[in-house]
């Protein structure tokens, strides 16, 4: 293990129901411990000036609403800070596109909410650390997207939007989709999110049989990915 890198892993949290979901039980079985920070209400600066892993965490604000939520002022200020240093990060969903625009690449409304349960065309690159997810389910949830960042490298994509996942170096990873979701915690997030997704006609009761059937595949192949990202960056 790389004596440099804490055992505590910094999540940054923009929806109290939007969490570490089954990486947490993961990260606990590794050995680490988990500390939430909460956007808006806690100050980040901790978070992102910490030399361990910090993951930030999706949410339903898009990373352009400065007006609405000032706090993203200093998260993405102080993210910028962060990748500079090329420090271990993680961003899911909401926190890959605050990473994108923190390494100056465009964040936008997308042509169409991607919301349900779908898969990933895995890019040909290199030790893809993405490979597990070839023929897996994923959950996607989001109305935005984003350009990819110079010097970053492809890793998925999807029947809607191209730039799903991307990699800088082996500490930054950016992942639109949603790995960590837990099979028995998707009700939190159909709750939460309904007028989101009766807006969007979405199917409740569709997400949710989705669930039942892909969840546990794509918690055994977050696993695989995380357990190598760790390993690549020296924490196991």
């Amino acid at each position: 293990m790389n004596s440099n890198f804490p055992k505590t892993i910094y999540a940054i949290q923009h929806l109290a129901f939007e969490d570490l979901g089954s990486l947490e039980d993961l990260f606990y079985q590794l050995g680490f411990r988990v500390r939430y920070f909460e956007a808006g209400i806690d100050d980040l600066k901790q978070a992102f000036e910490y030399e361990g892993l910090t993951i930030i965490l999706g949410g339903p604000i898009g990373v352009y609403e400065t007006d609405d939520y000032p706090f993203l002022i200093d998260e993405i200020r102080y993210l910028k800070q962060r990748l500079e240093k090329n420090l271990p990060t993680i961003g899911i969903c909401l926190g890959a596109q605050l990473i994108a625009h923190a390494l100056g690449a465009k964040v936008y409304a997308g042509h169409v909410k991607e919301i349900g349960w779908s898969g990933l065309d895995i890019r040909y690159v290199n030790n893809n650390i993405l490979a597990p997810l070839a023929d897996t389910a994923v959950l996607h949830w989001h109305g935005d997207t984003f350009d990819l960042p110079e010097n970053a490298t492809l890793l998925a994509s999807s029947k809607i939007y191209s730039n799903q996942a991307f990699q800088v170096g082996q500490n930054i990873l950016a992942l639109q989709f949603h790995v960590e979701v837990a099979e028995d915690s998707l009700e939190k997030w159909l709750i939460g999110h309904t007028c989101e997704l009766r807006k969007a006609n979405i199917s409740i009761s569709h997400l949710r049989e989705d669930n039942n059937k892909y969840a546990e595949g794509l918690t055994d192949k977050a696993e695989i990915i995380f357990k190598e990202y760790l390993k690549n960056i020296g924490l196991v």
